[in-house]
């Protein structure tokens, strides 16, 4: 299990060097994901974010080609996982925040302890949904599982990453495009040293046909037909002749005529 405490410094370093070495590429992706968020109204919430996340996994990973602008549509491909993932969690904590409004002096702090709590147990899931394929709620627990394993250095990590990412706001407003990303490349450098990279399975040989049963074990090669019997049966014994009938006595009575 990896380290948060002692590796907080370096995944903070390590999501700023991601940044920096991409900015324009992600700079103008967060600027369409955002913008197209705001005008659905966080409809496209979920895939605009799962977008971005596709592309920063790409770009830690270092694949080439490398991404694009263009491939922050691919989160149009987990539209329904990532849709239900902030929609369900949005109404589950906001229902709670409604409730603790009413507790009286500390419903406030109350109330912040649940947001800042909520993001770090789900800092992991549209991760583990763009990159594992998973379905929201699995990939919702996942990340939970994970996190309450080491719950505060998580906690503080999620709250500087979101603090940094949230700067921008300073500047009207406007400079959030140009600093949301460091959030989800400090995420990105943290998610890749605690679930690893998936591994795809090895293709199989050129020319090879995979069978359809791979997983179990190997079926039995088909028996051969027996080869038919070219060997002559011997021929059957003849049949002995029949016996021939004797002759009939000669009639006494003919004698006597001559």
């Amino acid at each position: 299990m990896a380290d948060i405490g002692s590796k907080f410094g370096d995944y903070i370093k390590e999501g700023f060097d991601l940044y920096k070495e991409n900015l324009s590429v992600l700079i103008l992706a967060s600027l369409i994901a955002y913008l197209l968020t705001g005008v659905t109204l966080g409809i496209l919430a979920g895939p605009m974010f799962a977008g971005l996340i596709k592309i920063v996994l790409r770009l830690h990973d270092k694949e080439q080609p490398p991404p694009a602008v263009g491939d922050l549509f691919q989160g149009f491909q987990f539209f329904l996982p990532t849709f239900l993932f902030t929609l369900v969690w949005t109404l589950i904590i906001g229902f709670a925040c409604i409730i603790l409004m009413f507790i009286p002096c500390i419903g406030t702090l109350l109330i912040l302890g649940l947001i800042f709590a909520g993001m770090a147990f789900l800092m992991f899931g549209l991760y583990l949904i763009v990159d594992q394929g998973m379905d929201f709620w699995p990939a919702s627990m996942a990340s939970i599982e994970k996190v309450k394993t080491d719950f505060f250095p998580y906690l503080g990590l999620s709250l500087v990453a979101a603090i940094i990412g949230e700067i921008g706001t300073i500047a009207c407003g406007i400079g959030v495009f140009a600093t949301a990303p460091i959030y989800f490349t400090i995420l990105a450098v943290v998610y890749r040293d605690v679930f690893g990279e998936v591994q795809a399975p090895p293709a199989p040989p050129v020319g090879e046909i995979t069978p359809p049963n791979a997983d179990g074990p190997p079926e039995p090669p088909p028996e051969a037909p027996d080869a038919p019997d070219t060997t002559e049966a011997p021929d059957a014994p003849e049949a002995p002749d029949a016996p021939e009938e004797p002759d009939a006595p000669a009639d006494p009575e003919e004698g006597k005529d001559k």
